[in-house]
């Protein structure tokens, strides 16, 4: 039985986060909840009972964060801190404008070679 609450905690918690982040990331772009029904094609009453409580699903998701110039994506556990550090990182830096040309030869790089292989080092291997 307390698993059951355990696991249903945590999902609940989960998609909080998630329709959290959702909700800053329109905010962030500065974005009305109904501007979203041009954006993702749902009107303003589904995108509002999606936002404060909705259960998406996959293809909702992904229709959004398209909406929301964002990607989804499955961050393991063990490299979630790095990926935080680096969102922090960029977001604590947001006029700087010169970033040297390494370091974006290097982010264009990685950009690339995730698209090419989405699932790169996702089980902590190294091919």
């Amino acid at each position: 039985m307390l698993l059951e609450v355990v696991k249903a905690t945590y999902v609940f918690t989960m998609m909080n986060s998630i329709l959290h982040q959702i909700k800053q990331r329109r905010l962030t772009l500065g974005l009305k909840q109904n501007d979203m029904m041009l954006r993702v094609g749902v009107s303003r009453q589904q995108y509002q009972r999606l936002e404060s409580k909705g259960n998406p699903r996959l293809d909702t998701l992904e229709l959004i964060a398209k909406g929301l110039n964002s990607e989804l994506m499955l961050i393991p556990k063990e490299k979630l801190g790095a990926v935080m550090a680096l969102l922090e990182q960029e977001s604590s830096e947001p006029g700087k404008a010169h970033v040297s040309q390494a370091k974006k030869t290097a982010r264009e790089d990685a950009k690339k070679s995730l698209s090419d292989d989405p699932w790169q080092d996702l089980l902590g291997d190294d091919s």
